[in-house]
């Protein structure tokens, strides 16, 4: 198959989303009053409600529709005061009452919008991008000095329950396919569940990413879910189509059918746009279907023709009377609205004079944000603290992230890098106490060692030699012992200088201050 790019020259990818996302904050189901909790002995939470018993009468949650008015409060939506839940038949064991509660054509929320920030090598997927200039709009995207940022609108996000979940015994992966008997476990229908339909706007897989990413530290700020891709509370279905370039008609779509990680919604539209290519090149015709992406076989594989709106049957819920959300109760859930990631993405570059790559990423997860505030906090307190920004950032960004991503279940909470000593790390080697190099060292000591930077670095005997007297004696010493160096980079091969610095380091066992060796060096070579 071509690659991506070669595919993007000729057909544009259009990618719509639908996010499921279970409300796990809450302590019970959508209609009824059992417990949620996953990990639970199967069928232990459940009730007539749940399990569709005759005469069974469903309860609204109170605390999931606050949860949605919430969610969509944060993507910009409108918020419908009257909307009304219907009836959504199918026939599946994962649901025993054989229909799902859902919402029809009017959600709770309706008509939102996200921004996305695409930089760095996320940003080389779009098409026609090297060739605009920043502050250059085109179709939904505005250009930026790093890359561009994307308007994503936003359909509707509805409220729904939940389905059981069906367990597969004998065929590969757990999949239906081959297996011997099946077994299903009731414990998770009726959860409370809310999903988010995005416009067709997403062009590439990057960007598709990028959006589940946001929408996720959206979520986990606003307190509604543990969005977790490992458990079910997050997953997601990804809708793309292929049309000629210029071609305003849509092409036939196919699902890629509950991705549950971002590398899988990624790498699963990227094999879809190249297969439906491969197919229109070689005369073929899309079908409209759901595909389950494999990424051990990394392809899509055919699950079913796609059902149609009519195949469900949707009708007005008997049970449950239209919902007639007040002004009160809307501003009320407002009012509960903390700060946003964009929000306080914006304030972390006016209070402390970060880039938006830096104060971006620092808001990706709300323990890094949260981290990061708290060492502001405390170099507040010292003389000149505000300088130590730039570096606590690209500490937290570069070496922290990478050890949580080194120790999975591993958190910053507890652990031996606390705020105090991140701060007192990040002084040592502003301060030229240490080499950044050696800092690195010093911070992989205090996590290993669960001590303070300072009694690492004198107990190592790490400190180092910024007296310009003790460094400019070693210097003048490497410059007499290689004359022959010394000629041939005033003859212009500079690149020497990373070898007189190299000399002059090993005289002092590595403690001599670079940034002063460099400097004398400079000098004295000119």
């Amino acid at each position: 198959m071509q690659t991506l790019e070669e595919v993007l020259e000729r057909y544009e990818a259009v990618i719509g989303l639908e996010v499921h996302t279970e409300l796990t904050t809450l302590t019970t189901k959508m209609f009824c009053g059992c417990k949620l909790e996953f990990g639970a002995a199967p069928n232990t939470h459940t009730c007539p409600v749940c399990l569709g018993l005759p005469g069974a009468l469903p309860v609204p949650n109170k605390a999931a529709i606050e949860s949605i008015v919430l969610a969509g409060l944060a993507t910009n939506c409108r918020i419908e005061k009257r909307s009304m839940f219907y009836r959504k038949n199918y026939m599946y064991p994962d649901m025993a009452k054989n229909f799902q509660t859902t919402q029809g054509p009017i959600a709770f929320c309706m008509g939102g919008h996200v921004d996305l920030e695409v930089d760095g090598p996320a940003a080389k997927e779009r098409h026609g991008l090297a060739k605009a200039k920043a502050g250059e709009a085109f179709e939904n995207v505005t250009v930026t000095e790093d890359g561009y940022r994307a308007h994503v609108g936003i359909t509707r996000i509805h409220m729904e329950e939940d389905a059981g979940k069906m367990v597969h015994f004998g065929g590969e992966e757990g999949r239906i396919a081959g297996a011997t008997h099946s077994l299903v476990d009731y414990n998770r229908a009726g959860t409370p569940l809310i999903e988010l339909v995005t416009e067709p706007d997403l062009r590439t897989p990057e960007e598709a990413r990028l959006f589940m990413q946001k929408l996720r530290q959206i979520y986990l700020t606003l307190g509604i879910s543990d969005c977790s891709m490992e458990e079910g509370s997050l997953r997601c279905d990804g809708n793309v189509s292929l049309r000629r370039r210029g071609a305003t008609e849509l092409g036939t779509k196919t699902e890629l059918k509950n991705i549950n990680s971002f590398k899988s919604l990624h790498d699963g539209l990227l094999y879809e746009i190249r297969r439906q290519a491969q197919v229109l090149d070689e005369g073929g015709t899309i079908y409209q279907e759901t595909r389950h992406w494999d990424p051990s076989a990394k392809r899509t594989i055919v699950m079913r023709v796609k059902e149609t709106a009519d195949d469900y049957r949707l009708f007005p819920e008997p049970d449950l009377a239209p919902y007639d959300l007040s002004d009160e109760f809307i501003e009320r859930v407002r009012a509960k609205l903390p700060e946003l990631p964009d929000a306080k993405a914006r304030r972390f570059q006016e209070e402390f004079n970060l880039s938006a790559y830096d104060a971006r990423h620092l808001v990706e997860s709300t323990a890094t944000a949260a981290f990061f505030e708290e060492c502001m906090a405390q170099a507040s307190s010292q003389k000149d603290g505000g300088k130590l920004a730039k570096p606590l950032a690209n500490l937290i960004i570069n070496d922290v992230t990478a050890w949580l991503n080194a120790n999975p279940g591993q958190t910053l909470e507890g652990s031996p890098l606390t705020p105090g000593r991140a701060v007192e790390l990040m002084g040592l080697v502003s301060a030229g106490t240490i080499s950044s190099k050696q800092g690195k060292e010093v911070f992989a000591a205090v996590l290993e060692e669960d001590a303070d930077p300072k009694a690492i670095v004198e107990a190592r005997g790490m400190e180092q030699v910024s007296d310009t007297g003790a460094i400019e004696a070693v210097v003048d010493a490497v410059l007499a012992e290689n004359p022959d160096k010394v000629e041939q980079y005033q003859g212009g091969k500079t690149g020497l200088i990373g070898f007189f610095v190299g000399q002059c380091m090993k005289q002092m066992q590595g403690k001599g201050n670079p940034q002063l060796i460099n400097q004398l060096l400079e000098e004295k070579l000119s």
